[in-house]
């Protein structure tokens, strides 16, 4: 048992009394005509808490009447009824007091029984959340009344006991968030490299990628045509979703009768998204170092002589996203024609230059984005060992009278 697993059976060994969470808030109606000097608007997130309204969209997205919006203070906590249920609840941590809309609900919270930092912790807990689940209004819409707080039970250890958990759990999210930084300045440091190393003038023969391959289009492969077994393929939204720079195996099967009516890729070819939501992820590139692979509609393997990390990595520059922005097109999908992706012109250095290229870059890209080394998996490490000690933290035994 580790120190830290002896220090939580140390912290209540008998048991806690449990409260319901609605004695312990009281919701609040103060309006902002009720207070004019309070002009700041702020949203609420369920993933950045609540912040800056002129923060969190380019454009404005509040009503230019406040006077009918709620109040919040330092310490209050706010949450979107139709969107509890993805965790649309923070606390306010700043000192300037704002505005937040009607339809949010405001409340305070009694901290002579409860430790803020504390109830905090508990409110995005698996268990609190599974309980707004399934206390929720039956109807199309998610839908939570203020009144349902009445039936959540939640331990209520003695407030030392309240702060030291919270004290174990703010060290695994300060690592987590020292990881995610260092994660973002490492990424900013790979892509300037990235396009340093990929950077050519007149030393190197340039050529359109049209002059070095072909584009060979997938044809009718769907989700629902996936099975347990079979056939290796991948998906075009699966490009965007799950793989990285380069894979050599694949996480979907096709049936071997399937197979045999589907475009193939082979080793080598570079795999290309062909649709996006975005510019930016428009033609997001994929290195293919398996063996033959069925692939779907909406997709294309790129089919070269040269180095075909070196390639993917090209299609991943600052140069083509910016040759992306010029040509691309589409209102619901984003497309970049074919003419247009096989008229990029990219450095062809020889083959033993790509390979020196490809070696330093591949160092970066492990860092930066392999989910099994390096830092993101780092930060997957401790996202778990802190999802395991809260639950552990915050799952006392009851005291009954």
């Amino acid at each position: 048992m580790s120190k830290l697993d002896e220090l939580i059976a140390e912290l209540c060994p008998d048991g806690v009394e449990y409260a319901s969470i609605g004695s312990l808030i009281k919701r609040i109606r103060e309006r902002g005509k009720d207070d004019i000097s309070v002009q700041q608007v702020y949203v609420v997130s369920n993933s950045l808490g609540i912040v800056r309204a002129e923060d969190y969209r380019d454009n404005t997205i509040h009503s230019e009447d406040t006077s009918n919006y709620t109040i919040i203070r330092k310490n209050m906590f706010a949450y979107n009824p139709s969107r509890l249920n993805i965790g649309s609840i923070a606390m306010l941590k700043e000192e300037e007091p704002g505005l937040v809309s009607p339809m949010y609900v405001v409340f305070s919270i009694d901290e002579t029984q409860i430790v803020k930092e504390y109830f905090e912790y508990v409110l995005k807990s698996p268990y609190v959340m599974n309980k707004i689940n399934s206390y929720k209004e039956e109807g199309a819409r998610f839908r939570f009344n203020f009144d349902r707080w009445d039936w959540i039970r939640i331990p209520l250890p003695p407030l030392p006991v309240q702060q030291e958990i919270v004290r174990i759990l703010d060290n695994f999210t300060e690592l987590t968030a020292e990881l995610t930084a260092e994660l973002t300045a490492r990424r900013k440091q790979y892509e300037y490299y990235r396009d340093l190393l990929l950077t050519f003038g007149d030393e190197v023969e340039w050529k359109t990628l049209g002059e070095i391959g072909k584009l060979i289009r997938g044809s009718g492969l769907l989700k629902s045509d996936f099975v347990e077994e079979g056939f290796p393929c991948i998906h075009y939204g699966q490009i965007h979703t799950y793989y990285g720079t380069s894979a050599t195996e694949t996480i979907s099967f096709v049936s071997v009768d399937k197979s045999k009516k589907l475009k193939k890729a082979k080793k080598g070819d570079v795999l290309i998204a062909g649709v996006s939501e975005n510019v930016e992820d428009v033609c997001k590139p994929l290195a293919w170092l398996g063996g033959d692979i069925c692939i779907s509609g909406d997709m294309f393997a790129f089919r070269h002589n040269q180095n075909t990390k070196y390639i993917t990595y090209l299609l991943q520059t600052t140069d083509f996203s910016r040759y992306k922005e010029k040509f691309a097109h589409g209102a619901k999908v984003t497309r970049l024609r074919q003419d247009k992706l096989l008229a990029y012109k990219i450095p062809v250095p020889p083959l033993e230059e790509q390979e020196r290229i490809v070696a330093i870059l591949d160092r970066f890209d492990a860092l930066c984005n392999d989910l099994t080394s390096g830092i993101p998996a780092e930060i997957e490490a401790r996202q778990k060992q802190y999802e395991y000690y809260r639950d552990k933290l915050l799952s006392f035994k009851e005291v009954t009278a």
